[in-house]
């Protein structure tokens, strides 16, 4: 930490008082724990890695799903995979952009998944911004809003950056409807083969079960010929 501050000072971009400090030290204590956290873990896991290190790289059960990145979301436990079974895809909201699109083009045509999910939540963060309200907030600063009861509200010193306006940031307002758009817009690409069957599913945070959506279902759903 002294050398990083070292260099700060050196620089003469920043006055480096008390405040800047202790904030910059407490930053690097919450990282070093979260990293040394992190590493422990893995020494635990490879220890008795054991076979594992023989998978082969297509997905053993020939599945891929898409799914949001939130922190409650585990597709291990709610779908029942091992290492090496399926393809998992996360991004916010669990969207079909244009880079999950290439992804799973590439889990079937190079990687032989025949089934996808979409998977999306019930209480999802994205249903609580609108792009806009985003862009407005990334001009202001960089560092993390706070939301309250009048909505989000930034915290920051800034300088912030207009590049968010550049950005589709594929907000929603309702889940139901989203898992309905993405398997819309997998389902009518046209790198991805009819044949190939695709599940529209919510899943819900206050139970852990997934709730299929039937019309996502129906979109997704593989034709012949």
């Amino acid at each position: 930490m002294k050398g990083i501050l070292d260099r700060i000072c050196r620089s003469e971009l920043i006055r480096i008082t008390p405040v800047v400090f202790a904030a910059l030290a407490g930053y690097n204590h919450l990282m070093s724990r979260i990293l040394n956290e992190v590493l422990s873990a893995n020494r635990t896991y490879s220890e008795t890695f054991g076979e594992k290190g023989q998978l082969a790289l297509p997905p053993a059960r020939r599945f891929a799903i898409l799914t949001c990145m939130d922190a409650r979301l585990d597709p291990a436990k709610f779908a029942g995979l091992q290492e090496g079974d399926a393809h998992v895809i996360r991004n916010a909201g669990g969207r079909a952009s244009p880079d999950v699109i290439r992804s799973l083009v590439i889990s079937h045509k190079l990687l032989g998944t025949r089934e996808w999910f979409v998977i999306h939540h019930t209480n999802c963060g994205m249903e609580l911004f609108t792009g806009r309200t985003l862009s407005n907030l990334l001009e202001q600063s960089l560092e993390t809003a706070n939301l309250t009861v009048d909505g989000w509200v930034d915290a920051g010193q800034g300088p912030g950056s207009a590049a968010g306006r550049q950005i589709d940031w594929l907000e929603f307002h309702d889940a139901r409807a989203a898992v309905v758009d993405d398997v819309r817009t997998i389902r009518s690409h046209p790198l991805v083969p009819q044949g190939l069957p695709i599940y529209g599913y919510l899943y819900d945070v206050a139970t852990g079960k997934l709730e299929e959506v039937p019309e996502a279902t129906k979109i997704g759903a593989a034709l012949e010929g």
